[in-house]
């Protein structure tokens, strides 16, 4: 007993020194969070509407870091059957970006920018493929860089969902398709056996008893049929009163 008493001794420092070292660590977690949640609050974000072609984000970087201080930028990329029509059309081939949001490091910086820049011609240089198109950038009051992460994670979920829903309904689609396939071969593979034994019949001079018509899938219709209606218009005669009668022949 005095040996293993001796063991928890020794190592019973070593757990309260990892259990401090956790502490620590959950400690400088907490603080850095709040220290982003405070510099989160002091943020700005811009959602840009329409992202020119031949723009990604590190161009757009480039354009609006000259009004502030730029902390973060998602471009959400341009749907593949859009890409695949103006590919078609011959128009730019390479990756476009929908819509997209920046966040500033100040709100002050974004609300200029936004007010500044909103309708206004991005130019730059001539040379540049987007010099002529439109700024269509608004400030979003009281938005975190948090809700719109939630928001894209939503977006994608629902995509999912329909790849999910779609994806199930060609495979069943596919599975019908490929029964009545089966039936189909089956049917032709019975009719072909019955053609062969007849024509067997017919060389041996046999005649056979089993008409092909019987094995091919008979169609039985039910129309359903109304009751006559009685024609009771026709059984009631007029008949006249006696007192007309009797005014017409008494007046003779």
């Amino acid at each position: 007993m005095g040996e293993e008493e001796l063991e928890i001794e020794k190592t019973s420092p070593a757990c309260a020194d990892d259990q401090r070292e956790d502490e620590v660590r959950k400690v400088k977690k907490k603080k850095k969070s709040l220290k982003e949640a405070v510099k989160g609050e002091k943020r700005g974000v811009c959602h840009v509407r329409r992202v020119p072609p031949r723009m990604d984000h590190v161009k757009l970087r480039q354009v609006l870091s000259q009004f502030g201080e730029i902390q973060r930028i998602y471009l959400v990329p341009e749907a593949a059957a859009a890409q695949i029509n103006r590919k078609r059309a011959g128009g730019f081939r390479g990756q476009a970006f929908s819509e997209g949001w920046v966040e500033f490091m100040k709100k002050s910086v974004a609300k200029r920018v936004a007010n500044m820049l909103n309708g206004q011609q991005i130019g730059g240089r001539k040379r540049s493929a987007f010099y002529y198109d439109i700024w269509n950038i608004k400030y979003l009051s009281k938005i975190k860089w948090d809700d719109i992460t939630d928001e894209i994670a939503k977006r994608h979920a629902v995509h999912e969902q329909k790849l999910a829903l779609e994806l199930s309904a060609a495979t069943r689609e596919r599975d019908f398709y490929l029964t009545q396939v089966d039936k189909s071969r089956a049917l032709s593979s019975i009719e072909e056996r019955i053609k062969k034994r007849q024509k067997v019949q017919q060389e041996s001079g046999e005649i056979s008893n089993l008409p092909s018509e019987q094995f091919e899938p008979k169609v039985i219709r039910q129309f359903p049929q109304k009751k006559p209606v009685a024609d009771e218009a026709g059984k009631i005669k007029p008949r006249l009163s006696k007192d007309i009668l009797a005014g017409v022949f008494g007046g003779q």
